[in-house]
């Protein structure tokens, strides 16, 4: 019973988000402001009905309920908990029930939230967002339907993929979903000023906290998408330009481009036309990924589905919105009046740089991402885009890029002075340039260009540390002065300086372990040592063990540095019962250096064992890195200017003489 009312939930979610198209973009047609008032509470009970149908689904999971067959291909009675309640999202059928859930979670959110808003605007960005959700949830319906039974009920599942046993991906995929989602709110906020025919800076402002949100969860769940590859797959790397990792990453530059845009649009009331195309390519490249994930184009561990009638499907809604949108902004678009002009040199123009570049830098993903897949559907040759590809075209873009971000903040709007701004830049270049000459003289052996990797990275982090202690006058006012200044400094200055500081870390700890990683691949026997990096790992042997749901061997290494032991590593290899598959687990030491990896290989003759040892430099300041950058984002998200609507314009009293005239 409980997967039925799932299903009817879904079902009546279907209705309500039809309503939710028609009825508010038809009352705004209308200037009917009940009809406009609709889409609030349409928005509200699309949500409780997908939370519930969700609900279900969890329910179904968690107790084991077989005669569900969702359930039954994706788990088993020994699985643990957490991992029965992430086999939801687990799975296409239910990772779908899950992208919808935040989708009208993000409609409800601007439903409840959102009531400063114009109310024509309000029932046009409610009227999009209920198209969208009426688009996946035909979907679901018709081709992926979480709540099929099978009669009769089998007594244990087929369990779940060992690989996403863990719990990083326990969490990854909610957050990149949001990510992805959220993004259909700056979309919906674009279509709904197309179709209003009007854009100003109260837009922006309203638009702003909604991709900042979305940009703060595509941050975090590529990083834990990228932490959770390289301490569960066994091959000591962070990122491999996977057609299904680009496919998050393209969004991500894109909609980091929308945020910079959307703040020179409020703040100068400029790059209108711009930002309301960005806000539709940003979540035209989350579609993208939906249709990579979902349509069986790709072979990978991303992967959930391979049924190309639903590749079909997703294609068809992609002709759609994404046409359809960029249809309506042709025709629109040259009706929206321009705004104002500025210097090249200034804080605009400094934005209008990051933007060039990042969209470049995007689309030059996209070529490298989708040129194999579309020359494969053409023709009956078949090649493939590696990381030399990107790394050659993706790296020289961003450098320039990464060595402009700090002057932007010292830059005035409008009109600024690149040499003023490069004067209160002296000590952060000062700092970098030593750090570039200190890393140079104890790594002569190269590579050479890592030293100014390593110094771009010190840059970016002096240059937002710099900005602050600028404004707040560090070294030029009092204690009570800076204090004070320290107190009322909005806090999108605080986040600025945390997400650029952020960047800086993401592009030492890439240079660093991409520079000078060491790897080693050796044979050992039980009392046999392999040496990496200054460390001294002895092979102990290896002993059976009993998980929850796997048979698991454990190998033992000691670990030494100049004679003193250090710790001992337990990597493993894990066969599950179940799903009759195996994994590799890493085993890590972490030091202020970097981390010590090691890996089991298989056994071989003589009762030796493959072992692979790699020590990766500094690889945790990729991910502290983008942890900081997201709290930057909350940071700036919690600014008191930055509200979900700009204010209300109080109307002004009229005197009571022309009242008295008016009668």
């Amino acid at each position: 019973m409980i997967a039925e009312t799932g299903h009817f939930a879904l079902i009546l979610a279907l209705a309500v988000a039809v309503l939710q198209t028609v009825v508010p973009i038809f009352g705004a047609r209308r200037g009917d402001a009940r009809l406009m008032g609709f889409a609030v509470p349409a928005a509200q009970a699309q949500f409780l009905l997908l939370a519930l149908a969700f609900m279900a689904l969890m329910t179904a999971y968690v107790t084991s309920d077989f005669s569900v067959q969702n359930v039954y291909q994706n788990s088993s009675v020994a699985k643990p908990l957490l991992y029965k309640i992430s086999a939801v999202w687990g799975n296409h059928e239910g990772s779908m029930v899950l992208w919808v859930l935040i989708l009208a979670l993000f409609g409800a959110a601007v439903a409840t939230y959102g009531r400063n808003l114009p109310p024509t605007l309000q029932a046009n960005v409610l009227g999009v967002q209920g198209a969208i959700g009426v688009a996946f949830l035909l979907f679901i319906v018709t081709t992926s339907n979480p709540f099929l039974r099978i009669d009769p009920a089998p007594f244990e599942g087929l369990g779940f993929n060992p690989v996403l046993q863990d719990p990083a991906l326990a969490f990854h995929p909610p957050f990149l979903y949001a990510g992805y989602v959220g993004f259909s709110m700056a979309f919906s906020f674009a279509i709904a000023a197309l179709i209003d025919g009007k854009i100003d800076a109260a837009w922006a402002r309203w638009v702003r906290p909604w991709t900042l949100a979305a940009w703060m969860c595509l941050t975090l769940g590529i990083a834990m998408g990228s932490w959770w590859a390289y301490y569960e797959l066994g091959w000591g790397g962070f990122w491999f330009w996977d057609p299904v990792e680009n496919a998050s990453f393209m969004p991500w530059l894109s909609g980091t481009a929308l945020l910079h845009s959307a703040l020179v649009m409020e703040k100068r009331d400029a790059l209108k036309v711009w930002t309301i195309l960005l806000a539709i390519v940003t979540f035209s490249l989350s579609l993208v990924g939906t249709f990579l994930v979902r349509s069986g184009v790709l072979t990978s561990v991303h992967a959930f589905a391979v049924d190309p009638a639903r590749g079909v499907f997703i294609l068809g809604i992609m002709a759609v919105f994404i046409g359809g949108a960029l249809a309506l902004f042709a025709w629109r678009a040259p009706l929206l009046r321009q705004g104002g002009l500025f210097a090249p040199i200034s804080r605009e123009g400094a934005l209008v740089f990051n933007n060039l570049i990042l969209t470049t830098a995007c689309a030059a993903v996209f070529v490298g991402t989708l040129y194999p897949l579309a020359l494969q559907s053409l023709t009956p040759e078949k090649i493939s885009v590696g990381p030399p590809f990107f790394n050659y075209t993706f790296v020289p873009l961003i450098v320039p890029l990464l060595v402009a971000v700090p002057f932007g903040p010292f830059l005035a709007w409008k009109r600024g002075d690149l040499a003023a701004a490069s004067q209160r830049l002296f000590a952060a270049a000062c700092v970098a340039v030593l750090a570039m000459i200190v890393v140079a003289a104890l790594q002569q052996r190269g590579p050479w260009l890592a030293p100014i990797g390593i110094g771009i990275g010190i840059w970016l982090i002096g240059g937002a540390l710099s900005e602050v202690a600028f404004r707040i006058k560090l070294f030029d006012a009092g204690r009570a002065e800076v204090i004070r200044r320290a107190v009322n400094l909005p806090r999108s200055a605080y986040g600025t300086m945390l997400a650029h500081a952020g960047l800086g870390l993401v592009v030492i700890g890439v240079v660093a372990t991409t520079a000078w990683r060491v790897e080693d691949i050796t044979a050992l026997k039980p009392g046999e040592s392999t040496e990496i990096a200054g460390y001294t790992l002895r092979f102990e042997g290896v002993r059976e063990s009993e998980g929850a749901n796997y048979a698991e061997r454990v190998g033992f290494f000691d670990v030494s540095r100049g004679g003193e032991a250090i710790t001992r590593l337990t990597p493993s290899k894990r066969h599950f019962n179940v799903e009759g598959s195996a994994t590799t687990e890493s085993a890590i030491h972490v030091s202020w250096r970097g981390d010590l990896y090691a890996v089991l290989g298989d056994p071989l003759e003589g009762g030796a064992y493959t072992v692979r040892v790699y020590f990766n430099p500094l690889v945790r300041l990729i991910w502290l890195g983008a942890l900081v950058m997201f709290f930057g984002g909350g940071v700036s998200l919690f600014d008191r200017r930055l509200r979900v609507g700009a204010p209300v314009r109080a109307k002004a009293k009229v005197p009571p003489m022309r009242l008295a005239d008016a009668k």
